[in-house]
């Protein structure tokens, strides 16, 4: 009797039979649902990604328009500029530094210190800064000047005093 309740047992089985495997409804369900986090955390990974590729981008272009405003002084006096272009806003601060150095001769009380402050801001909390020193002679009168006049631009020997600003580089001779 026990073999006849054995084979019944085994015929009532509703298990995988040899040769067939598969997942089952629930397995396929939660593999969906991960799947589907992993996915939407990879998406917004990406966007963010852009958001700050954008940022960076606006960021270099402020940077490159403050350095532009910068350096389009040919004759530096103060004053304030100020304007637009394209989606940025941009001011241009330009001031005397007190210099006690240089009065101390009349051979240097021609010149003077001038701060550049430009500031670009665009959207509605972001903004750039860039200050610059730059020092310059006042014109001198006709029959005055020591030596023959110098254009600005012109290259001249390292270490000599540059009426064009502090740090600037001699452009190097064709």
């Amino acid at each position: 009797m026990s073999a006849g309740i054995a084979r019944r047992s085994h015929r009532g089985r509703r298990g995988p039979r040899r040769g067939q495997s598969g997942f089952t409804l629930l397995e396929v369900l939660i593999a969906f649902a991960i799947l589907s986090v992993a996915v939407v955390a990879v998406i917004q990974g990406f966007a963010q990604g852009l958001r700050l590729l954008k940022v960076a981008g606006d960021h270099q272009q402020a940077v490159l328009l403050a350095d532009q405003k910068i350096r389009e002084l040919v004759t530096v006096a103060e004053g304030r500029d100020q304007g637009k272009e394209g989606n940025f806003d941009w001011e241009r601060t330009v001031t005397v530094v007190p210099a006690p150095d240089l009065t101390r001769t009349q051979a240097t009380a021609k010149w003077h210190v001038y701060q550049i402050d430009v500031k670009v801001s665009w959207g509605d909390k972001r903004g750039v800064e860039i200050v610059s020193l730059r020092t310059s002679a006042e014109a001198t009168t006709p029959g005055t000047t020591s030596g023959p006049p110098r254009a600005v631009g012109t290259p001249v020997m390292p270490g000599a005093s540059t009426p064009s600003g502090i740090g600037t580089m001699p452009r190097p001779t064709r």
